[in-house]
């Protein structure tokens, strides 16, 4: 399934291009063993002509057929290419980006690929009960892998150290994994999903 790029793209997304849209599908909580809970979920990656994707994931709880059976949660957040921000870069806050971007062409983009041959990648995502995640990692082609630097907790959020999350496109469809440290446990299987891309 060939990818299209959006013309209005601003070149240092390109990398992450293959995510944009709308994806839907079932997953799995836990490790997806035969007792584990199944969900649904709807997933959209939009960009607004600035460097970063912005992302949102609503899922619900769902019946073995995938019929919704109540909300689980949603999450919020922004992925883009790791790079020092120079003052052509907005923010922070209100202060406005240059009308051209940092990054022009895609022989400046290409100039950010890492020793393996990816782009270092950072994605900020917001949960429900004052938590938010901050993860570096790499994009390499349809291939992305993630770990948390921090995770920021509220003085009442539920405990929460580390987190790790795999995202592919196969066949055209987005898979993903996400791995959780929580309540006193190390690293493990939290969920997983398979999408297929709506729009």
């Amino acid at each position: 399934m060939p990818i299209e790029i959006p013309t209005d793209l601003t070149p240092e997304l390109v990398p992450l291009s293959w995510l944009i849209g709308e994806w839907e599908g079932r997953g799995r909580l836990g490790a997806g063993e035969e007792d584990s809970g199944h969900f649904v979920q709807h997933v959209s990656f939009t960009h607004n002509g600035l460097p970063y994707l912005q992302y949102r994931a609503e899922s619900w709880i769902s019946d073995d057929d995938g019929a919704k059976l109540r909300p689980l949660t949603v999450e919020t957040g922004f992925w883009a290419l790791e790079r020092k921000l120079q003052e052509g870069d907005g923010g922070p806050g209100l202060i406005p980006a240059d009308i051209v971007p940092v990054l022009r062409t895609a022989d400046e983009v290409e100039e950010r690929r890492n020793k393996d041959g990816g782009f270092d990648l950072t994605v900020s995502i917001a949960h429900p009960g004052g938590i938010t995640e901050l993860y570096y990692g790499q994009i390499k082609g349809p291939q992305i892998q993630l770990t948390t630097d921090m995770v920021m907790r509220g003085s009442h959020s539920k405990e929460y150290t580390a987190a790790t999350r795999i995202y592919g496109l196969v066949d055209g469809n987005l898979l993903w994994r996400w791995d959780v440290a929580a309540e006193g446990k190390s690293l493990e299987a939290h969920a997983s999903a398979f999408l297929h891309k709506v729009s």
